[in-house]
């Protein structure tokens, strides 16, 4: 469970605001939207591997 302390005076978007940020990080959404419908674990390993190649083109762009 997460919890946010608001603190005396503080906005209320502010605190929705880490609030959203500590979902974020816990990757909550991202696994509920992954489980949504099924995906074959050739197609996961494809993906993963079409995102490692386009970060490693990322990095030899910058160089």
């Amino acid at each position: 469970m997460i919890v946010i302390p608001v603190k005396d005076g503080e906005n209320i978007e502010r605190a929705l605001k880490r609030f959203k940020r500590k979902i974020e990080k816990t990757g909550v959404v991202k696994e509920l939207r992954n489980r949504q419908a099924f995906e074959k674990p050739s197609i996961t390993r494809r993906t993963e591997i079409k995102k490692a190649i386009y970060i490693e083109d990322l990095q030899r762009s910058e160089e």
